[in-house]
């Protein structure tokens, strides 16, 4: 029903936004990673979806096409509402979603909090097909085989940090592509963890 709406940022928070198109202010739910690539925008064009419920009618933004078309395949599965799938793309990025749904990685779906197994394990039986299929346009950037990050996580290791968070931060950090020596990896890294 409706597609997208482009206006003036008139409020913004990491939970929600106020956009004015045509002197109406729309208010519109939104993930954490959606307010990243916005804050700093005084206009804006996010993707909705209207989700209608017995109680309410409620608009939900997404900064890019991809990120709605995961919240909406997440929404298929028995058990998560729109609530928990705006929760597990703010927690992670779309392609963090994605890679994990594909790969059959329940272990970083859990790593949400309020996402327990059979929750996580339900995500991947449903969506791993219709996502492989359905080839959502995200950027797929190779961590995996990374000397500077493999580099930077074993100081971090080293350091004390907990090994999924530390790798978390470091894949942020990469796909930014801000950063290009071990010793500038693990400064970023220091300032997010």
């Amino acid at each position: 029903m409706y597609e997208f709406i482009t206006g003036k940022l008139v409020e913004k928070n990491p939970a929600f936004v106020v956009i004015e198109n045509n002197g109406i202010g729309y208010l519109v739910n939104i993930s954490l990673n959606t307010f990243i690539k916005i804050k700093d925008a005084g206009q804006a064009k996010l993707y909705i979806h209207f989700h209608v419920r017995e109680d309410a009618q409620v608009f939900y933004g997404f900064a890019d096409e991809a990120e709605r078309e995961l919240f909406r395949h997440l929404l298929t599965v028995s058990g998560v509402g729109a609530s928990t799938a705006r929760l597990i793309l703010s927690s992670l990025t779309s392609e963090e979603v994605y890679e994990a749904i594909t790969q059959g990685n329940v272990g970083v779906l859990q790593s949400v909090k309020g996402i327990g197994g059979k929750t996580a394990q339900r995500i991947v039986i449903d969506l791993r097909d219709k996502l492989t299929k359905a080839g959502i346009g995200l950027e797929k950037v190779d961590l995996s085989h990374n000397t500077i990050r493999d580099e930077a996580l074993s100081g971090l290791l080293i350091l004390g940090f907990n090994k999924a968070v530390a790798e978390k931060a470091l894949n942020r950090i990469i796909k930014q592509g801000s950063v290009d020596s071990v010793e500038d990896l693990i400064k970023e890294a220091l300032k997010v963890l």
